[in-house]
């Protein structure tokens, strides 16, 4: 009996799960029985030092479906680790695409290092993925599919899905291609399953409606093509319209987890695919430009509160006020620009359709800025015993609402048209609008109306 050595409480937990054995065994044990999801949050949770004693002692058909769930950085920090035989053992275990994956957070080095130890055959598809645009179709897909010639027939395919069934992603859909493998049609298992037996498949996809991606349609663009037409897998083709692989509906999760945390990153100038083990100098690199940027953006803001010194000067109160002039019309344009941004991420860009969305913003600005300004006009003067006071803040404040709803629907559009993400930055440029305008026409009317 080894004496008990201190460990952390995961490594307590896993060796909770495991039969009595050497120390190593129980470890590898507890792993083996957990889920692949559960199994990755567990490795995390080690130390770098554990990882790889973990890695060693386990299944290697295992260890690979643990590695492909680590987080981007920990997946990075281990395989740079691993032993470079035992990481390229890992890679050929994987499916291509999660290898590709793993080798992309890599340096051109050590990708070549380890490819050089992987099969030659999946060395090859493993490399052929890594060529296409992590952004596109072609960079998600999985060419593990199951694929069958338009001349057999369904006897035939069934007994050619039940061969091939192990080394298939998931076999939702079965993919019919000609001689030059040009993809014809898709066949759900279902179909197959209740087709009468000696039915050619040719008999199957007459009038089909073929929903296809390029290899080089955004990534996004293809998550709204699933979801829109409720498939499970989608097949990604090349310009000539042969198969290449497909995208899952388990791919598509991932791209819209990452596409709303790059879209709440990019709104507030952080860097969209920064993190918190992101290297702080690196950080500091995405951050400063958008910074500087806002620093320039603010003293528009202020050069317009100095345009109007000799006004607040006659006039104090005008200082206090002025803030929820800016702020509310800040707020009122937020809830805009999170609504816009949405609505562009989970849609098919449609030119017509955004700007009448603008306008739909407009008016909501409107009403909205009109019952805001009748609350304010009658604060104000319960407060200072002005009208006429109470009378500019309210209308000052109502125009800036109308101005923040319209500005918050239209940056995002305006980005989008320049080829620019709709998020990026757009809260910056956001609160530049409504507080320089706010101001403007705040003090503006004062100067005019009150003095």
């Amino acid at each position: 009996m080894h004496e008990k050595d201190e460990q952390s409480p995961v490594q307590e937990d896993i060796r909770t799960l495991a039969p009595p054995g050497s120390e190593g065994d129980a470890v590898a044990v507890g792993f083996e029985n957990a889920h692949p999801a559960d199994g990755a949050d567990l490795l995390e949770d080690l130390s770098l030092a554990d990882q790889l004693s973990v890695l060693e002692s386990l299944d290697t058909s295992d260890a690979a479906e643990f590695v492909a769930e680590m987080e981007k950085h920990d997946r990075a920090v281990l395989m740079r680790a691993l032993s470079p035989d035992l990481a390229a053992d890992i890679l050929e275990e994987m499916s291509p695409d999660d290898a590709a994956d793993v080798l992309e957070d890599l340096d051109t080095a050590h990708q070549q290092a380890l490819l050089q130890r992987v099969e030659a055959e999946e060395a090859q598809e493993i490399e052929s993925l890594l060529t296409f645009d992590s952004d596109t179709a072609g960079g998600v897909m999985n060419t593990e599919v199951t694929v069958l010639e338009q001349n057999l027939t369904v006897d035939q395919a069934i007994a050619l899905i039940r061969r091939a069934a192990e080394e298939s992603e998931i076999p939702y859909y079965a993919y019919v291609v000609d001689e030059q493998e040009h993809l014809v049609g898709v066949v759900s298992l279902r179909n197959l399953m209740l087709a009468r037996p000696g039915k050619p498949l040719r008999e199957m996809l007459e009038n089909q409606q073929l929903i296809t991606a390029a290899f080089d349609t955004d990534k996004e663009e293809v998550a709204h093509l699933l979801s829109h037409y409720n498939f499970l897998a989608l097949p990604v083709v090349d310009r000539e319209g042969r198969l290449l692989g497909v995208v899952t509906h388990d791919d598509v999760i991932d791209i819209i987890h990452e596409e709303a945390s790059e879209d709440m990153l990019g709104m507030v100038g952080a860097g969209q695919n920064e993190t918190v083990d992101t290297p702080w100098l690196r950080s500091v690199t995405l951050r400063l430009p958008w910074l500087v940027i806002n620093v320039a953006n603010s003293a528009v803001a202020a050069w317009v509160v100095h345009m109007f010194e000799g006004t607040i000067a006659q006039m104090a109160i005008l200082a206090a006020l002025m803030p929820i002039v800016a702020n509310q019309a800040g707020n009122s344009g937020q809830q805009s620009l999170a609504v816009m941004i949405r609505q562009l991420a989970m849609e098919t860009w449609d030119r017509r359709r955004a700007w009448t969305a603008v306008l739909r913003e407009a008016k909501i600005g409107l009403l909205n800025g009109l019952m805001v300004g009748l609350l304010v006009l009658c604060g104000v003067f319960i407060l200072t015993h002005h009208a006429s006071l109470a009378g500019v803040m309210a209308l000052a404040l109502g125009l800036d609402m109308m101005v923040g709803n319209v500005s918050g629907a239209m940056i995002p559009v305006v980005l989008r048209e320049l080829g620019r993400d709709p998020a990026q930055a757009s809260s910056i440029f956001l609160t530049t609008i409504t507080d320089s305008t706010g101001f403007f026409l705040f003090l503006g009317l004062a100067h005019l109306l009150l003095l």
